[in-house]
């Protein structure tokens, strides 16, 4: 079958070509009603479908961002590109959605086939592991944006949480209700992935600052699949009345485990979660958690990328977000501390 061109759509509504062509590009200030409708119905009645590679090659622009999250199974990656995509959307703009699962050579391979695919612009959750890429594209003045994490040294501008608080937050909610016997377990640090390591950092400070000593054999930093086991260890000698969740994959853990422990939540174990789950609310009981802004972050990564694709701003300065975290007060804490 040949293929319907724009000649024929405007032959069709009985206007020129140029007329669809600002229609298509919705530049609508000097045409009537009456035409934009004309212009519609032949575009519908021919089944005419708008060339995006040429109309790309022309305008020099895909209108179309890359999103590579680290990993898509944390409710942060999902709501943030939620809102990625809004901001996107509102603009006009195509989002793709990669998920690079923690692996350097997953993310590699992302980036390299989004950028031939010719996307006007990343945002990346970095494993921090592909240093020569990221300097490969500052060079080259490509807009790229971080999320959740800087990578150091590399001047890109990095969205994220203010983790210590995060963690201060919960050490301070449970210090308040009599506990000072508090573990705290992240997903692994080998890879310094900053907001793990900074949410340590945290609650050692906090403990600190509240005149408690840090006990090592109740702060786990190690994969999700080994925390059941490291919990078992943890409450075979002296276990702990309180722990904090570092994220929403050690907290789907922790809650597993009590329940085959038969633990009864906040009796035997008070528990915070880090990252704000659907399901905390209406959990039982209620999961107390401390929330990142999740879609203020989204949008404004979002924002921030769309300026620099539309060089309202360098891409060579490096301002940082940092958001605050709110600590929302649920049940999972007993009133009056421990037994």
């Amino acid at each position: 079958m040949k293929s319907v061109t724009m000649a024929d759509v405007a032959k069709h509504a009985n206007v020129s070509k140029s007329t669809v062509s600002q229609y298509l590009n919705k530049r609508y200030d000097y045409m009537g009603e009456k035409t934009k409708q004309r212009i519609k119905a032949a575009i519908e009645e021919l089944g005419y479908q708008p060339n995006i590679v040429a109309r790309s090659l022309k305008q020099k622009s895909t209108k179309t961002i890359g999103v590579i999250v680290a990993n898509i199974l944390h409710t942060f990656s999902t709501e943030v590109s939620r809102a990625i995509e809004d901001v996107c959307h509102a603009a006009d703009f195509h989002t793709i959605i990669c998920n690079a699962d923690d692996d350097p050579a997953k993310e590699k391979k992302y980036i390299e086939m989004l950028r031939a695919k010719q996307v006007d612009g990343l945002i990346i959750f970095p494993t921090g592991n592909n240093r020569e890429l990221y300097k490969r594209m500052l060079n080259e003045k490509y807009p790229v944006v971080f999320i959740d994490r800087p990578v150091p040294d590399i001047p890109v501008s990095s969205v994220m949480l203010n983790n210590e608080r995060a963690s201060e937050l919960a050490v301070n909610h449970l210090v308040d209700k009599g506990y000072n016997r508090i573990a705290m377990i992240t997903t692994s640090i080998i890879d310094n992935v900053s907001p793990r390591f900074e949410r340590m950092e945290g609650y050692k400070k906090a403990l600190q600052a509240r005149g408690i000593e840090s006990r090592e054999d109740w702060i786990k930093s190690i994969q999700p699949e080994q925390i059941e086991e490291a919990l078992e260890k943890m409450f075979e000698s002296t276990p702990p009345d309180a722990v904090i969740a570092g994220n929403d994959l050690v907290l789907k853990e922790i809650l597993k485990f009590a329940k085959h422990q038969k633990l009864s939540i906040p009796e035997d174990l008070s528990v915070i979660g880090i990252d704000d789950v659907p399901y905390a609310s209406f959990y039982t009981p209620a999961i107390t958690t401390v929330a990142q802004p999740t879609f203020k972050m989204g949008k404004t990564a979002g924002e921030l990328l769309l300026s620099k694709i539309q060089k309202k701003q360098s891409t060579d300065d490096r301002p940082d977000f940092r958001f605050e975290p709110t600590l929302m007060v649920r049940d999972s804490v007993r009133q009056g501390g421990p037994r």
